[in-house]
């Protein structure tokens, strides 16, 4: 396994770590058998979130008697003091852990970081969090290459997650200035939410980027664990044969796939259309049912609301077919 170091953290982290998404789709038991598979092929980074309903409790059975081999991540969306307070000793006691190694801000809009950093912000509590013990180190999470432009400024940022996978580039450049500043670059998505089927070529053209700390691919079952990790051992330059078929790929999947670059804003009513087609993304490639209801039904707007202007489609730098894209959302997300 190769390790590297987590940035400013210090932390040594396997390559590969566990994305613990799909993990709702299984049980407790469940994942304490792929905790002890990752034990012992040298996984040692572990990634989950409040929001992810039953994923922290299940890491937290899953990690006892073992807790001491992982360097274990999670994170929240509150955005006040008392908030993120409330919700880091949540974390902690469905973890079953007296201390946790990153807690990380999850997703802010750019109004919503400002709130984050003005006073009885959020980062108050991860300050008096990381005084206390309860947490080592703060990052963030984010899916706007603007606002990772800007959290590369600040200096309490440790760790930044953004995602990175063969048809979303755009955070390329971005993710060297992380190399760069001494920031940990975490890649999420490295499938692409699932929409990239090839698995292990998808992970090896993330690992050929030297600048990516660990990325982190969301697995519920041991074959998952073992195909990635197969793949991250295999150190090897791309083909040609695999370099066309990432152009394949890119072609294939750049009339429909949505990267979340948030260049179609803002909607004319309203509606937050990249989280409208990633929660659908999540439903139709996971069957998260719960998990995308969950967060639909958090949304001001829906997909429903679009009244077809398509002025959202203009601004669109894939020209995807973003009116039709939403009808099929609510079709599904509505029923």
């Amino acid at each position: 396994m190769d390790y590297r170091i987590l940035g400013k953290t210090g932390l040594k982290i396997s390559r590969m770590g566990f994305g613990g998404i799909p993990i709702q789709k299984i049980d407790a038991n469940g994942t304490r058998l792929l905790m002890h598979r990752l034990m012992a092929a040298g996984v040692n980074y572990i990634d989950t979130a409040r929001g992810y309903t039953v994923s922290e409790e299940y890491l937290g059975h899953a990690l006892k008697g073992i807790r001491q081999h992982f360097v274990l991540a999670t994170k929240s969306m509150s955005r006040d003091k008392a908030g993120m307070a409330k919700d880091i000793d949540i974390s902690l006691a469905n973890l079953q852990t007296d201390y946790i190694d990153l807690y990380q801000l999850h997703n802010p809009n750019a109004a919503q970081l400002e709130q984050i950093i003005a006073p009885g912000g959020a980062l108050e509590a991860l300050f008096d969090a990381k005084a206390t013990g309860k947490i080592g180190h703060i990052g963030i999470t984010l899916h706007s290459a603007e606002l990772f432009e800007r959290c590369l400024e600040l200096d309490w940022v440790e760790t930044i997650m953004f995602p990175y996978n063969i048809v979303e580039t755009q955070g390329e450049e971005l993710i060297r200035c992380c190399s760069e500043k001494n920031i940990g670059f975490i890649c999420m998505k490295p499938l692409a939410g699932g929409a990239i089927e090839d698995a292990s070529l998808a992970m090896r053209f993330v690992a050929a980027n030297p600048n990516v700390t660990v990325v982190i691919p969301g697995m519920a079952e041991q074959k998952e664990i073992d195909q990635n990790l197969a793949a991250m051992e295999d150190t090897s330059a791309l083909s040609s044969e695999e370099l066309a078929k990432i152009d394949s790929i890119r072609s294939t999947l750049g009339s429909q796939f949505c990267r979340r670059c948030n260049y179609c804003a803002p909607c004319t009513v309203g509606i937050h259309i990249p989280m409208v087609l990633l929660v659908e993304s999540y439903l139709s490639r996971y069957g998260l049912s719960d998990w995308a209801a969950q967060r639909y039904a958090g949304l001001e707007k829906k997909a429903s609301d679009c009244i077809q202007c398509g002025v959202c489609e203009t601004r669109c730098p894939y020209q995807l077919p973003i009116r039709q894209l939403l009808k099929n959302a609510a079709e599904k997300l509505e029923k």
